[in-house]
């Protein structure tokens, strides 16, 4: 059983409080002849029922928005090297250009694509790392990215100046030139795709009622078991609260894909792998191309 990772390490010091709680109370019902209840099974019972129902559909809900969130990632992988090759295919020297220029302007398509893909994942994550993206972009358009708020858009409107000028300079014929603006549409689809789950979270009512129910249904169980089970009522009220707080936490943890959590989306290794390929493909020998990145203790960030 792998702790890293699991709901456990999220909900071991509510599990705890419940459980002390549960033996406190067994402890003045058998003992001490106090908080004696002549609560039944039966409200418990239906409760659960229905307090599993709820969970259960809380957690289909936050899986459907990590799945989409995996899709759609998927599907930037799939765009950024379709992109690459077509710079590659389309981008040459026609009249009035050389071959070393073609060369230079596919070099500096595919690092600004590269550059959209990191910029994409940091402002998933809230957080813009300028030295990263300086690896990248030249240092002028560097400062000017500073000033905008939707990086990854302002690094996609630069790259269609740069097709503009590829294509005024002669490197990209006209019929050519829609094919490569359609692939920046398909960045833009994908990335409004992440921008509409990341800005439309769950109903926060709605989780603070499940998490309210839950609370409640854990600390009030001890009372309805401790004249049936006595000695064994801690134990029994652990293992129903490791389920339905478990459930609670993972239902937390997936609802926004696109964080740090260790079950969220790795996006620093596809971005990182999306970058790998890229440089590869356009024949980028540099010493400082990363390693693709390999799960740490079964987790992959």
């Amino acid at each position: 059983m792998s702790y890293r990772g699991s709901a456990l390490s999220r909900i071991k010091g509510r599990l705890c409080t419940v459980t002390t709680f549960a033996v406190l109370v067994t402890l003045l019902a058998d003992h001490f002849h106090v908080l004696r209840s002549t609560i039944t099974l039966a409200p418990f019972t239906l409760i659960g029922v229905a307090l599993g129902i709820f969970l259960g559909f809380r957690n289909n809900t936050s899986y459907d928005r990590f799945w989409e969130g995996r899709r759609l990632w998927g599907a930037l992988v799939n765009v950024s090297r379709s992109f690459a090759r077509q710079c590659q295919l389309y981008i040459g020297a026609r009249e009035g250009s050389t071959d070393a220029r073609a060369s230079s302007v596919q070099r500096e398509l595919v690092y600004r694509t590269i550059a959209y893909v990191h910029a994409l994942r940091m402002h998933l994550r809230d957080g813009i790392e300028w030295e990263a993206l300086s690896k990248f972009l030249p240092a002028a358009e560097i400062e000017q990215l500073r000033k905008h708020q939707n990086v990854p858009y302002a690094i996609l409107s630069g790259t269609s100046h740069w097709l503009r000028g590829a294509w005024s300079g002669g490197h990209i014929d006209s019929y050519h030139l829609p094919s490569l603006d359609q692939s920046l549409n398909q960045f833009l689809d994908i990335q409004g795709g992440c921008e509409r789950i990341k800005s439309t979270p769950i109903p926060h009512s709605y989780t603070v009622l499940i998490h309210s129910i839950v609370a409640t249904y854990c600390f009030t169980l001890p009372f309805g078991l401790v004249d049936t089970l006595h000695g064994w009522t801690p134990i029994v009220v652990l293992i129903v609260s490791y389920a339905f707080l478990g459930l609670d936490a993972v239902g937390d943890e997936i609802e926004n894909p696109f964080g740090l959590d260790q079950n969220d989306l790795p996006l620093s290794a596809i971005s990182t792998t999306i970058e790998v390929n890229l440089r590869q493909a356009i024949g980028d020998e540099g010493k400082d191309i990363p390693d693709v990145p390999q799960p740490v203790d079964g987790i992959l960030m």
